[in-house]
C-alpha cells in the first residue's frame, strides 16, 4: 500500500468567537454570482436550498451589510445577486486563499521530512 502525504490548510473568519466565513460560504457566494440564484448555487454544491438560504440569511444579518440581495422579477424573472460588499468579501477571501495555498506549496519540504 502506497503512503500519500498531503499538506492541507483550513481556515475561517470568526465573528464573536463563532465561525462566520470560510470555504463553504465563499463557494456559495461564488455560485450565486455565477447562477444568479440561491437554488442554482445550492444545486451546484449539492446542498439543500434550505441550508443555502440559511447561510445567506446569516451572512446578510451578521455581516457589516448584506452580501446577497433579491432581484425583482420581470422579463428575465427574479433571482439573487451579490452586493458590492459580497463581491468584495469573495475577492478578498480568494486573494487570501491564493496567498496561503502558494505558501503551502513553498513549504512542501515538510512532507519530505515525515
Amino acid at each position: 500500500m502506497e503512503t500519500t502525504l498531503e499538506l492541507r490548510l483550513t481556515y475561517w473568519v470568526y465573528l464573536n468567537g463563532i465561525r462566520f466565513f470560510g470555504p463553504g460560504r465563499a463557494e456559495l457566494l461564488a455560485h450565486i454570482q455565477e447562477t444568479g440564484s440561491i437554488s442554482g448555487a445550492a444545486k451546484a454544491m449539492e446542498m439543500s436550498y434550505k441550508k443555502a438560504w440559511r447561510m445567506v440569511e446569516e451572512m446578510n444579518l451578521e455581516g457589516k451589510s448584506p452580501y446577497v440581495v433579491a432581484k425583482k422579477g420581470g422579463k428575465e424573472g427574479g433571482g439573487t445577486a451579490l452586493t458590492e460588499r459580497g463581491k468584495a468579501v469573495v475577492a478578498a477571501y480568494n486573494r487570501l486563499d491564493h496567498k496561503l495555498q502558494a505558501l503551502l506549496k513553498e513549504e512542501q519540504e515538510l512532507l519530505d521530512l515525515i
